[in-house]
């Protein structure tokens, strides 16, 4: 196997595998998700980028949600976080991104369902 990787380390991303991610059993046979990324912004907001594979040849239409939680487990906003519409074209990697409502936010959790 031949790797390339970039000589400087500086933008190399935090990927860890997260079980915070809730994928209905039809969206769950065609899109996997790669991985999960999380940082806080200068502000102290925390921040989630989701990676997902399309593993099949065919355009999966979804939804997502992000729900929030602080450092005691509670959810924060709830009414906040819009479900939002999307689609993945077949073998297309995607990124899906969002910031918390507030800096008081220390978790989260990822809804993906399949759109029909």
């Amino acid at each position: 196997m031949n790797m390339v990787e970039n000589a400087q380390k500086s933008g190399q991303r935090n990927m860890i595998a997260d079980q915070r991610v809730v994928t209905d059993m039809g969206l769950s046979r065609a899109v996997s998700v790669v991985g999960v990324n999380t940082a806080m912004t200068p502000g102290g907001v925390l921040r989630v980028q989701v990676e997902l594979l399309n593993r099949t040849k065919s355009l999966h239409p979804f939804t997502y949600q992000f729900e929030w939680f602080d450092a005691n487990g509670m959810q924060v906003g709830g009414d906040l976080s819009p479900v939002v519409s999307d689609q993945i074209e077949g073998g297309e990697s995607k990124f899906i991104s969002a910031i918390a409502p507030t800096p008081g936010c220390k978790d989260f959790r990822l809804k993906l369902q399949e759109a029909h």
